[in-house]
This record gives C-alpha cells, sequence and structure tokens, in this order.
C-alpha cells in the first residue's frame, strides 16, 4: 500500500492552483470539474508520478473550521521537502511568498513556515 493521493483544504480552486504552480512550482496532473467544484491535483515537477496533492474546496463548514483553526494556532497543515532550505525560502521570497518562520534548525533538521494565501501554512524541511 502507497499514498497516492493527499489533500488539502483551499479557500479558492483557482487561486490555490495559481499559487502552487506559478509560485511554488508543482505541475498541475489533473483538472476535472466534479459538480460545482473541480478535481484538481498537483504534483512535484520532479517526480510527475509521485504523490498527488489535491486542492480541495473547503465549502463543508467542517472543513471552514478545521482550517481557520490550524491557522490560527499557526499549526502547518502539511510538509514539503527541500534540497536547501535556505535557497528555497529566497527563491519563495522573491516571489512575494510571506513566511511565518525563516529557516530555523530544529534538532537535525532545518524547517521553515509559510502562509499559502489560500487558508493554509504549508511547512518546508531540509533534512
Amino acid at each position: 500500500m502507497k499514498i497516492i493521493v493527499t489533500s488539502i483544504f483551499v479557500e479558492d480552486q483557482d487561486k490555490a492552483l495559481e499559487f502552487y504552480t506559478e509560485t511554488l512550482g508543482f505541475v498541475k496532473k489533473h483538472d476535472v470539474p466534479a459538480g460545482a467544484y473541480r478535481w484538481i491535483t498537483v504534483v512535484s515537477s520532479d517526480a510527475q508520478d509521485g504523490t498527488e496533492l489535491l486542492l480541495e474546496p473547503n465549502n463543508h463548514p467542517a472543513a471552514q473550521e478545521y482550517q481557520k483553526k490550524l491557522f490560527a494556532d499557526g499549526i502547518p497543515v502539511t510538509m514539503f521537502g527541500v534540497t536547501d532550505i535556505q535557497k528555497e525560502y529566497e527563491r519563495l521570497v522573491e516571489r512575494g511568498v510571506e513566511f511565518t518562520m525563516k529557516p530555523t534548525k530544529a534538532g537535525e533538521v532545518t524547517i521553515a513556515v509559510f502562509d499559502d494565501t489560500c487558508g493554509n501554512l504549508i511547512q518546508i524541511i531540509e533534512q
């Protein structure tokens, strides 16, 4: 068994797709109508057959509450791995990404946290 799709709730699917592809550099894998919304997934540009990230609409009240509380408490909803966190931090800052935590040593890893503009905090990690 392996993880093939994981999801995050987003406030606006179009805005999320733009941020995750144009700002972060992920590649759109699927964009299929699904009722009033769409099934939109993105993948890492260097692992296009890897795990897909579903940009799921937060239209359910429970999803909205979950998302708001995690954000308010400063809890990232997911983590992405990077090779060089300082370089990635600088690249994203140049693209206007706002970080709530700059690259910080945490034991044997270095982490940073940014706002995805769609209601979530995302952690990046360099191991």
